[in-house]
């Protein structure tokens, strides 16, 4: 077991310092508010590395070379991570080579994690960065609106009020406008009711923006940057799903493609890569196996052309679509038809034939996407490795940074590195070098980032939110999956006295003793991260508690005051207190006194530092993962602070984490004492000093060992002690012994977080004992109230306590079951502490500690 430290430390850290490491507990894989503030430190924690420059084999090199010659696009639609069709979008992209993309209407914020602890903001991350890894896998490009993920919604017309439907209609006729592809595919249809409210507005959505994206009386701004565009066709990718059954799916008229080719080129049919693509999903436990043969799609014409035998009927997708473009896709034929793959080099003569004649070519969209096509397979063929890396990972605005440069030419083709630069740090060198055939090119500058250098962070998470929109009001920026780089090298070369340019990011590299060499991102970081300790402290009406805020310098030599702001009627002592922080890396604790007032209240506590002339209120949180590159986001230096009239019963709490929550560091703040259990031990563990054993959210979805530690579980019960158990999935269940009596989970949820509650039971002890709790005790619950709700137990043993449902819905009683077997009290419960607890609400609080205080 593990009992939790009030500040943790970063995973990679805590790995290489302790001895037990194999059973730290699944919450540390990523970093809480405090613990994040850290990592803005020297020493970056282990995940997934940022790629280095690619380096394409000549099978992949041949395969971009056919997609070179082909000019035609797909946008594929829908509304989160993980709703694409990854076995079509593979298709597309590599067996017809259109350019093809996903636009998600969200980044997934709203959903659940199988991962880790991080919801919202941090979730929504996540989902992006998963995203970005299947269209690496599957050839696509990733587009997303402004629209945030509120959470489940059962119909468009909330989520359309909610979302601000025309911002979101917006911002997908503008991708449309900018990406112009000549066939739309939704994912799901226009009809409510049938699935999630945000699946169905998506489809809505995707019908009325085919039609404004053509027509230059809608959304005219945009005309600034782009042209109207009018798609040639609109399908709908129907499946036996939206019919009930496949026997009912009915065919006739669809359009119907086979997916499941193989490509010989890469090695692997489409439903195999979509496999792999589709498993980048992990946050959603989306693993998928690979199949392989024949697979159908079928895909419904809605709008333009409504052929049904071809996908691309009536579309040109070749060179003369362009004026001119003849002439280019003579060279590009040359080039595929001569291809070696023995010797890639050998059509660089046929590339920059053909980047010369674009060149000639009047300004067009299909000019500017295959002139940059053609300068990375020029840089391809030649085997040409250009990299441009940091002595650091990161630097802040002012400070200096060690750069190494290097280029390799691995052909017999002379190439001319004549100038590299980096506008971002006014850096330009002009070489002026022969390289000839594996002869490399190397220098180490020295260089400062601008003081006014931007700092690297996702810019929807720049600005507030509201609950259904990000706050994004850049054109430019809207739909991109992530920030522009600001930090690019430009390699400017000659090759048969052609001019060519490629761009590469500044990427940090480090030689890892056991993974060998690994490369990230290359960050601008704040001088100074400040955060508080906790993301809500608990407080008893009129008692003072210590709250700590942490500092952790992002260079060298920083110093100042650290002052908190606190809502009126509280207090705070002292005023300030100093800091100083000789090291990059360094961090510091800094304690105050916090006393708040005599009756209950709630409100928001903000931590401010004062270097010099400067002000820093911004925490720096850091989620690192395996199968994604390190990522980073801030938020206000700010915690709920909660003075709050509860009792409890019990003092000390064994959990079981499942899927990952931040429920354990909750309960500490009402002052139990939380040891994390390791369910493969529980048969061996001595339960009887715990009041109470929770389990995760998704635990026994999760967690294979439970199935073989559920009889120690019942057995602690039938002796008197306390089990709750959070809310688990119906499908993928460890064991469907859940419970001491039948109990059987459902698809049920309420979403509507504002959705009455009744009592069933008034006088049952978890509604009064230690705390009688009320209708006060369900206001301000956030997103939903709960999910997952069983719909069949033994209603001779368990009592339910409340009911809930959504407008319009019969009662959903399974939210609370309670059971007494033996001495002890069985509790099941979906209603979501995983989101109420971590956002500070009050009666949540008080609810769930009679929770674990019944029968006490």
């Amino acid at each position: 077991m593990h009992t939790i430290p009030k500040f943790g430390v970063c995973l990679a850290r805590a790995i290489d310092s302790t001895e037990d490491n194999l059973l730290l507990p699944p919450y540390m894989k990523t970093l809480r508010i405090a613990l994040l503030a850290l990592l803005i430190s020297g020493i970056p924690c282990t995940a997934a590395t940022a790629r280095q420059p690619d380096q394409p084999d000549a099978a992949e090199i041949y395969h971009d070379l056919q997609k070179l010659n082909v000019l035609g696009s797909a946008l594929y639609v829908a509304a989160h991570p993980d709703d694409e069709n990854t076995r079509l979008i593979a298709w597309l992209a590599n067996e017809k080579k259109l350019n093809t993309a996903y636009i998600a209407m969200t980044r997934g914020d709203g959903g659940q994690n199988l991962v880790g602890p991080e919801i919202r903001e941090g979730l929504g991350l996540i989902r992006t960065n998963e995203l970005l890894e299947a269209r690496e896998i599957d050839g696509g490009t990733q587009f997303f609106t402004r629209a945030n993920d509120f959470g489940y919604s059962k119909d468009p017309d909330e989520t359309f009020d909610i979302w601000e439907k025309e911002k979101v209609l917006a911002d997908l006729v503008w991708t449309i406008r900018k990406f112009r592809p000549d066939v739309m595919i939704t994912r799901f249809n226009t009809k409510p009711g049938t699935t999630h409210g945000h699946h169905t507005a998506s489809a809505i959505l995707a019908e009325e923006a085919f039609e404004a994206a053509g027509d230059p009386s809608r959304f005219p701004a945009q005309l600034t940057y782009v042209e109207p565009w009018q798609p040639a066709r609109l399908l709908f990718n129907t499946s036996w799903w939206f019919y009930g059954s496949p026997e009912k799916f009915d065919t006739t008229g669809l359009l119907g493609v086979d997916v499941g080719a193989y490509n010989a080129v890469l090695g692997e049919s489409y439903t195999e890569m979509a496999a792999r693509s589709r498993s980048m999903h992990k946050s959603q436990g989306f693993g998928a196996s690979t199949s392989r043969g024949r697979q159908m799609e079928y895909l419904d014409p809605l709008k333009g052309s409504m052929d049904n035998k071809d996908l691309l009927s009536g579309i040109n997708t070749d060179w003369d679509r362009i004026k001119g473009g003849k002439k280019v896709g003579a060279h590009v034929k040359k080039a595929i038809e001569q291809y070696d793959m023995r010797n890639p080099a050998a059509i660089v003569p046929h590339l920059v034939k053909a980047r010369e004649a674009l060149q000639g070519l009047p300004d067009s969209y299909w000019k500017k996407v295959k002139m940059r096509e053609t300068e990375a397979l020029i840089k391809d063929a030649l085997g040409l490795y250009m990299e441009v890396t940091a002595d650091d990972y990161s630097a802040v605005p002012g400070d200096s940074v060690t750069l190494r440069l290097e280029a390799v030419n691995r052909s017999v083709t002379p190439v001319t590195l004549n100038d590299i630069s980096l506008p971002g740090l006014g850096i330009s060198v002009a070489p002026n070098k022969v390289l000839a055939q594996n002869t490399s090119f190397e220098m180490t500058i020295k260089a400062r980032l601008p003081e006014d250098a931007a700092v690297s962070e996702p810019y929807w998470l720049k600005d507030s939110a509201s609950l259904g929109m990000y706050a994004v009001d850049d054109q430019q920026l809207i739909g991109l999956p992530g920030s522009p780089d600001h930090l690019v090298a430009s390699w400017d070369y000659r090759v048969m006295e052609q001019p060519v340019t490629y761009q590469t990011t500044l990427l940090y590299k480090r030689t890892d003793p056991v993974a060998g060499e690994q490369y990230r991102k290359f960050e601008v970081t704040p001088a100074l991260s400040i955060g508080l300790q906790e993301e809500v402290n608990i407080f008893r009406p009129g008692k003072a508690e210590e709250v700590t805020a942490v500092v952790s310098a992002g260079t060298d030599n920083v110093s100042g005051t650290v002052s908190l702001r606190v809502p009126g009627g509280w207090t705070v002592e002292p005023a300030e207190r100093d800091f100083s922080l000789s090291l990059k890396g360094q961090s510091d604790q800094v304690t105050f006194t916090v006393t708040p007032p005599a009756g209950g209240n709630v409100g928001r506590m903000e931590a401010i530092a004062n270097v010099g002339n400067k002000t820093y209120s911004r925490t720096l949180h850091r989620i690192e993962y395996p199968h994604l590159q390190p990522l980073a986001y801030y938020t206000p230096a700010e915690a709920r602070i909660v003075s709050l009239d509860i009792q409890k019963r019990g003092e000390r709490i064994g959990y079981i984490m499942g899927a990952g929550d931040a429920i354990p560091g909750s309960l500490q703040e009402v002052g139990y004492e939380v040891d994390m259990l390791d369910a493969t031990s529980l048969g061996t563990t001595d339960l009887s000093g715990y009041d109470a054993i929770i389990l995760g959210v998704r635990a026994y979805n999760t967690v294979e060992a439970l199935k073989f530690g559920q009889p120690a579980l019942m057995g602690y019960v039938q002796n008197g002690g306390n089990v709750i158990v959070q809310y688990n999935t119906n499908r993928g269940l460890v064991t469907e012994d859940l419970a001491p009596y039948e109990l059987k989970v459902s698809r049920d949820r309420v979403t509507v977080e504002e959705a009455e509650i009744r009592m069933l039971s008034p006088d049952h002890p978890v509604l009064n004992t230690p705390n009688r709790i009320t209708q006060q005790d369900f206001e301000g619950w956030v997103q939903e109230r709960g999910l997952y709700f069983p719909d069949e137990w033994d209603e001779d043993h368990f009592t339910a306590v409340l009911s809930s449902n959504d407008p319009g819905e019969e009662p959903r009683d399974g939210g609370l079951l309670v059971a007494r077997y033996g001495e002890g009290y069985y509790i099941y419960t979906g209603y979501s502490w995983f989101r109420q607890l971590p956002a500070g609400v009050p009666g949540a609080y008080r609810l769930f500690t009679n929770l674990i205080s019944v029968g006490k």
